[in-house]
């Protein structure tokens, strides 16, 4: 997969796509089953109001890596798509290392291991200092599913601008998504 013209694309796109795809950081992680996109025109997108130091990432090239923490505590992984967008990573469906994320996690049950984007920071070891970081490192490994999977498509949720946009994303009926749709 040429990754830079993948993520050369409005996120609201590039956010369906992502779901199914393989999502491993030195071998640890499983299958993508929930996203979130943000625009540059969102007012809940953190590049909304311009550049600043913490969301610097956001505009830089397609196909990096955009980390940050959520009220202070957990970290959030992100992947840049055009200036100022970027696809929010919500859960994934663990099934590599899943012995190693539990040790991260402190978690023996698997939905509880990625359910979330602070889980899936916390089970993948994914911190602020991956900001900045492209998708083509060899440690991260990102592959399109072979087939379009089933998605359904929903409002985001933790937010309080831009909560109506229907571009919360989830592979349908899977258990290991944050939320139900």
């Amino acid at each position: 997969m040429d990754k830079a013209r993948f993520f050369s694309r409005p996120a609201h796109l590039v956010a369906p796509d992502l779901i199914g795809a393989t999502l491993l950081l030195d071998g640890v992680g499983g299958f993508i089953v929930e996203t979130e996109a943000y625009a540059a025109t969102d007012p809940a997108s953190h590049s909304f109001a311009g550049q600043t130091p913490r969301n610097r990432s956001m505009f830089g090239p397609p196909a990096h890596i955009y980390v940050y923490r959520s009220y202070g505590i957990h970290w959030c992984l992100n992947f840049v798509c055009e200036t100022g967008s970027a696809v929010l990573i919500r859960a994934i469906e663990p099934t590599k290392g899943l012995q190693i994320m539990r040790e991260r996690r402190r978690v023996d049950a698997v939905r509880l291991l990625c359910s979330g984007p602070g889980r899936v920071c916390q089970a993948l070891a994914i911190t602020g200092e991956m900001d900045g970081t492209s998708l083509d490192q060899r440690r991260i490994d990102l592959r399109l599913p072979d087939a379009a999977p089933r998605v359904v498509v929903g409002k985001r949720i933790g937010i309080s601008k831009g909560a109506d946009m229907p571009w919360r994303f989830g592979l349908k009926d899977s258990p290991m998504a944050s939320r139900k749709f």
